[in-house]
């Protein structure tokens, strides 16, 4: 079946989806093609590219037939002053600040264009002033919209450039006028001349600030900070595979590293009964997060999570002697895992080790220093989470030799 491709009339001087021309089965094997390049010294010799489904499955989104789009459920805009008192907003063209307007984006999930639009429309209303990064002045600097993937909740956070919102309450009255369909608002303060969007200070505006979401049967509540994948019904499936991956089973201990607000642990326990799952996060306010949905969940019991350096937690557990762990989940950052980390998991000696990564580029580094330890690939799964770029992800299964 031939597969209906999509035009964007931004494509050129957004660049956002380089490959948005590309019928999406090429860009399946592409990046297919790209992982087997990066990993070839871990296949088996003499593969060709006929074996690369069976050795390297890839898994795309289930478009019926068209290109995907509307999988974005995060989305975000710089605000900028604009001629005759108005806001600029959209994109920043690749490799600049110069903003792109943008009145749809059709990988973004529906309404969230319209929610970020709306922001930009109350401001003008209002006469609150965008601001001006050349200067450092005016207080609206960014929005940022989460749409519900499998509940109706919508999280708005404004990013300003001071704590002071004027007619606040008028603010977001107007906001809702126009997006409706929000259910909750927040302030994130970001004082700082810095190109990261979101500062450290953040309060509720409106409906609690925070949203609830689910994944693979488990329930999160999603602050404006939390990490959550962009793509979750991509989501779904890596964490499917990692949890397939890891063949657990009752009574058996999971370490989950870098764990964030604790969605993979979460999900493994809530498939398996009897499973212990330990998250390790240096992230105070993400371990706290992970604590309250696993009371949400009702899996405070078997699910607990750490404050700590996971590297440093290892060593501690090794030096004790307390019960070890029969396997150990890792997804870190697009950096990759560091010599000491590996060491620490290397020291704990699971059964297997599932490799979540989304920069396969350090992920081949970093298996190295499995290899060196005595572990081999079991299996290795590439997952399409953003289509039409030329990003993926890898979950590679790695069992004791």
């Amino acid at each position: 079946m031939g597969f209906k491709t999509y035009t964007c009339p931004i494509a050129k001087s957004c660049g956002g989806c380089e490959w948005l021309a590309v019928p999406y089965p090429i860009q399946l094997r592409r990046k297919q093609a790209q992982i087997a390049e990066l990993m070839t010294d871990f296949l088996p010799e003499g593969a060709t590219e006929d074996d690369l489904d069976d050795l390297i499955p890839i898994h795309g989104m289930d478009a019926e037939g068209m290109e995907p789009r509307g999988y974005r459920h995060k989305a975000a805009t710089p605000f900028a002053p604009g001629k005759r008192a108005s806001v600029r907003s959209g994109f920043y063209a690749r490799g600049t600040h110069r903003i792109v307007p943008c009145s749809n984006c059709i990988v973004e999930a529906p309404h969230a264009r319209e929610a970020l639009l709306a922001v930009a429309r109350a401001a003008e209303e209002l006469r609150i002033a965008p601001y001006d990064e050349d200067h450092g002045r005016g207080l609206l600097r960014h929005a940022v919209v989460r749409m519900g993937y499998a509940t109706d909740e919508c999280l708005l956070t404004i990013v300003t450039n001071g704590k002071q919102i004027p007619r606040e309450h008028q603010f977001v009255n107007a906001i809702l006028r126009r997006a409706p369909f929000v259910s909750a608002i927040a302030q994130n303060v970001n004082q700082r001349r810095t190109n990261a969007i979101l500062g450290h200070e953040t309060r509720a505006l409106y409906g609690g600030g925070r949203m609830v979401d689910e994944l693979l049967g488990c329930e999160f509540e999603i602050g404006p900070t939390s990490f959550y994948q962009t793509n979750p019904a991509q989501t779904e499936v890596l964490y499917s595979l990692a949890i397939e991956g890891a063949q657990l089973e009752r009574g058996q201990r999971v370490l989950d590293a870098y764990c964030g607000i604790g969605t993979i642990g979460m999900c493994a326990a809530r498939q398996v009964d009897g499973l212990e799952v330990v998250g390790v996060e240096q992230v105070e306010g993400a371990v706290a997060n992970a604590r309250a949905n696993a009371r949400r969940n009702g899996l405070a019991d078997r699910c607990k999570f750490v404050c700590a350096d996971a590297t440093a937690y290892m060593k501690d557990v090794a030096k004790a002697g307390r019960e070890g762990f029969d396997v150990v989940i890792m997804d870190p950052p697009r950096a990759g895992s560091t010599p000491t980390f590996i060491n620490g998991v290397l020291g704990l000696a699971p059964s297997r080790v599932v490799y979540v990564s989304c920069n396969p580029v350090t992920q081949r580094r970093d298996l190295d220093l499995f290899y060196g330890g005595g572990y081999r690939i079991e299996c290795l799964d590439v997952v399409d989470m953003f289509p039409h770029t030329k990003h993926a992800e890898t979950v590679a299964v790695l069992a004791r030799s």
